[in-house]
C-alpha cells in the first residue's frame, strides 16, 4: 500500500488527544477540501507491504497507532493493515472522511473510528454517507470541522437528526475564531466537546508531527 509518511507524536485530536501514538498516513484522498492542511499527502507516498510497516514502526516505544491520510479507506489494504496492527497488539485508530462505508469495521475489538463529517465551507459535503453516522458505538468518535456560523448550524442539525451515540467534537478550522465556536456551543447547550488541535500549538502547523 502506498505511505506517505510514518512518524511518532502525540495525538492532537479527539478522545486520545495528548497520548503518545505512532501515527501511519496513507497517500491519496477521494476529497478536495477547501481548508485541507495535508495536500501533500493527495498523491506523494512510498508503495510498502504491511510487513514493511510493522517492521518499521517497532522502533517506537508506542502501542497506540493512528492511520490517517488522505483517505485510508480509498486503499484496499488498510483492513488488513488494521487486522495485523490488531493482532499484533497495537491498539488502532482509523481517521475517515465520511465519504466510505464503515459499517465493516466497527466493532473491531481495538479500534477506535474516527469519522469526520464535512460542512458546507469545505465543499465537500455532498460527498458524505451520513448513514455512517448510524453505525458508529459508543467506543468511536465523531468529529466536524467547523469554520463559521453556517457550518455550525448544520453540524447541530445532523446531531439532532441522526443522535449518535459516540462522543461528539467540534474543531474550527485552523486560524478561526475558536471563541465564536465556544460561544454558540455554550449558548446552545450542545452536548459536545470542542477540540483544538493540540500538535499544532506545540510544534505549528508542519508535517511530520
Amino acid at each position: 500500500m502506498k505511505i506517505n509518511e510514518i512518524f511518532y507524536s502525540l495525538q492532537g485530536e479527539g478522545l486520545l488527544i495528548g497520548t503518545p501514538s505512532i501515527f501511519l498516513r496513507t497517500a491519496g484522498c477521494n476529497l478536495r477540501c477547501t481548508y485541507c492542511d495535508t495536500t501533500y499527502a493527495y498523491r506523494d507516498g512510498t508503495e510498502m507491504t504491511i510487513q514493511e510497516i510493522l517492521d518499521e514502526i517497532r522502533k517506537y516505544p508506542c502501542h497506540e497507532v493512528c492511520i490517517t491520510g488522505g483517505e485510508p479507506l480509498l486503499q484496499k489494504e488498510t483492513v488488513k493493515l488494521i487486522n495485523g496492527l490488531i493482532k499484533k497488539n497495537y491498539s488502532v485508530s482509523l481517521e475517515t472522511n465520511g465519504s466510505y462505508n464503515i459499517k465493516k469495521l466497527v466493532g473491531k475489538k481495538s479500534l477506535v473510528v474516527s469519522l469526520d463529517i464535512k460542512c458546507p465551507s469545505s465543499g465537500s459535503q455532498e460527498h458524505m454517507n451520513m448513514n455512517n453516522i448510524i453505525a458508529l458505538t459508543k467506543k468511536d468518535q465523531l468529529k466536524f470541522i467547523i469554520k463559521n456560523k453556517e457550518d455550525y448550524l448544520y453540524a447541530k442539525n445532523i446531531l439532532q437528526k441522526f443522535k449518535p451515540v459516540c462522543p461528539v467534537f467540534f474543531q474550527p478550522v485552523w486560524g478561526t475564531n475558536t471563541k465564536k465556536l465556544a460561544s454558540w456551543i455554550l449558548h446552545d447547550g450542545l452536548p459536545i466537546r470542542l477540540s483544538l488541535q493540540l500538535h499544532k500549538i506545540i510544534w505549528g502547523a508542519k508535517k511530520g508531527v
